[in-house]
């Protein structure tokens, strides 16, 4: 049976060792209230002029007063079972924990140290027991060793591809539709999926997606003929942020990971028009066009950019798969082929 422990585990099975006891806790608070005490004059007594300070040295670790993250990564931090540790040997480490592991670690640095110390030793030991050399190892480690340099390929390719500013302006004219925005207003009907309309825990009652829609549509008609959108939106949007600020919603980009029949409603109208209603899984829209359009190039410029990076990358990508030579080995198999009957002849007629 394998037994997998990574470092993250260690860590954090192993906080509790860094941990005051309850008697060094009160040992600590009994201290620090006697260094007050004695800063404190005594009733009475006369003041007496202030003793000259003396200095002191003392040595404190490094990553106690500097982050490890942001050191420089050649820095040495710590000398582990007699070599020296730099700050990349455990940054490298750090960027493959989740954020609350790696916060754990940087709050235990001793602790850490010490399992960094654990992984490197029994390292050594399996390598000097040549386990790199034996199965499932050997394999697993020249996966591993593939997915590694696979990545610092494609991220040295996407680092060196390289997109002028002409070549930006050209993608952008080509795509600007891509690349349009509007600012909205919106007004927000919410519909409960039950079938009888009912109230919440504020008193308000709730209504039925054909209630909702009902609603929306009678609002739709009132601002056709006049009402004010404004007004609507303070009165009756159930999203009480858009509605603290008369109804505006923000601004909505055609790139944006939204449903397409917001989309669909908002770019297909003009300024100043109100569309709906708008069905979401929740409730209802309606959507008045503020602004539209697509943005001058300087604004986007960086997204222009980085989406024609990409499509580059994504080309050169294609071109190596393509070129991938493969050839696929055969054995010959013998199949019986079920020959199928003739059909039975019908007795001539007498």
């Amino acid at each position: 049976m394998k037994l997998l422990i990574p470092l993250s585990f260690l860590l954090a099975t192993g906080v509790w060792a860094q941990a005051p006891t309850p008697e060094q806790t009160a040992a600590m608070e009994a201290a620090a209230k006697a260094a007050l005490e004695q800063g404190k004059p005594q009733q009475g007594a006369v003041p007496q002029a202030p003793a000259p300070q003396a200095t002191m040295k003392q040595s404190v670790p490094i990553a106690s007063v500097a982050n490890l993250l942001t050191m420089p990564p050649d820095r040495v931090v710590a000398t582990v079972d007699g070599e020296q540790v730099t700050a990349g040997d455990l940054q490298a480490i750090l960027r493959t924990m989740s954020p609350a592991t790696q916060q754990q670690a940087l709050q235990n640095r001793r602790l850490f140290l010490e399992q960094y110390g654990v992984m490197k030793r029994l390292s050594a030991e399996a390598e000097k027991a040549k386990l790199d050399q034996q199965s499932p190892w050997k394999e697993s480690l020249k996966n591993m060793r593939m997915q590694l340099l696979l990545q610092a390929e494609i991220n040295r390719r996407m680092t060196e591809i390289e997109v002028p500013e002409e070549d930006q302006r050209k993608h952008y004219e080509a795509n600007k539709d891509r690349y349009a925005q509007a600012r909205v207003k919106a007004i927000y009907i919410p519909f409960s999926s039950e079938p009888v309309s009912k109230a919440d825990e504020q008193g308000n009652k709730v209504l039925t997606e054909d209630e909702a829609k009902a609603k929306a549509e009678s609002l739709l008609k009132q601002i056709r003929e006049g009402a004010d959108f404004v007004k609507l939106a303070k009165e009756h949007s159930g999203d009480p942020v858009s509605a603290a600020k008369d109804g505006d919603f923000g601004t909505i980009r055609k790139s944006d990971q939204i449903p397409e029949a917001v989309k669909t409603a908002v770019f297909g109208a003009k300024v100043g028009e109100v569309v709906g209603p708008v069905r979401q899984p929740s409730g209802f829209y309606l959507f008045r066009i503020e602004e539209s359009g697509a943005p001058p190039f300087e604004q986007v410029r960086n997204n222009v950019a980085n989406e024609l990076r990409h499509l580059r990358f994504q080309e050169w990508l294609n071109s190596v798969q393509k070129s991938v030579e493969i050839k696929e080995e055969a054995i010959e198999v013998t199949m019986e082929v079920q020959q199928p009957s003739s059909p039975a002849q019908t007795p001539a007629n007498k």
